[in-house]
C-alpha cells in the first residue's frame, strides 16, 4: 500500500448510505412490459391492416418504439445516486450523475444541521446546513424516505457528538 494513500478506518464511521432512486419496474419487468405491448400494438395492427386501415400498423410501431425510449430514459437517470458518509472529522456527500460524474462535498459535522418538514410533505426538501453551507440531498426519495434519512443522520450526529 503507497503510505501517501488516505484510507478510511472504518472503525470511526458513524454513518454511510447510499441513497438511490426508486424503480418500479425491474430489467424483466420491462422486457415482459414490451413484450406484451409490442404483442398488443400487432394484433391490433393486424386487425385493422385486414379492413383496409393499413397506416395504423405504423401508428402503433411509433408508439412501441415512444414506450420503449421513455423507459430507457427513465432507467438512465435512475442509475444516479448519493453518497453519506459521517466520520470523526466530515460528513462527505458524494454524488454520482447517470452519466457517472461525481461531485463531492464535505461538511463540518460540528455545525451541521439536517432540516425537513416534520410530517414531510411531497414537496419536502432534507437540507443539510454546516457553517452557511447548504446542500439539499434526496430528491428523488419519497417524503417518508427522507424523513428516514434524516431521522438515522440526526442519530449518528447525536452519536458522533457523544463520543
Amino acid at each position: 500500500m503507497n503510505p501517501h494513500e488516505k484510507t478510511l478506518d472504518v472503525n470511526h464511521v458513524y454513518f454511510a448510505a447510499a441513497l438511490r432512486p426508486n424503480r418500479s419496474l425491474s430489467p424483466t419487468g420491462f422486457h415482459i412490459l414490451m413484450f406484451v405491448a409490442a404483442g398488443g400494438a400487432l394484433c391490433i395492427g393486424i386487425a385493422f391492416l385486414v379492413i383496409g386501415a393499413w397506416p395504423v400498423l405504423g401508428f402503433g410501431g411509433v408508439e412501441i418504439l415512444f414506450l420503449y425510449v421513455a423507459f430507457r430514459v427513465n432507467y438512465r437517470t435512475g442509475r444516479a445516486y448519493e453518497k453519506l458518509c459521517l466520520t470523526r472529522d466530515a460528513l462527505e456527500i458524494t454524488r454520482v450523475s447517470p452519466y457517472g460524474n461525481a461531485q463531492k462535498s464535505t461538511m463540518e459535522p460540528s455545525w451541521l444541521q439536517v432540516l425537513i418538514d416534520e410530517p414531510p410533505l411531497h414537496h419536502s426538501k432534507l437540507r443539510l446546513r454546516s457553517h452557511g453551507k447548504s446542500l439539499i440531498i434526496g430528491t428523488f426519495l419519497t417524503p417518508e424516505e427522507r424523513l428516514e434519512v434524516a431521522i438515522a443522520l440526526r442519530k449518528a450526529l447525536y452519536d458522533w457528538q457523544s463520543r
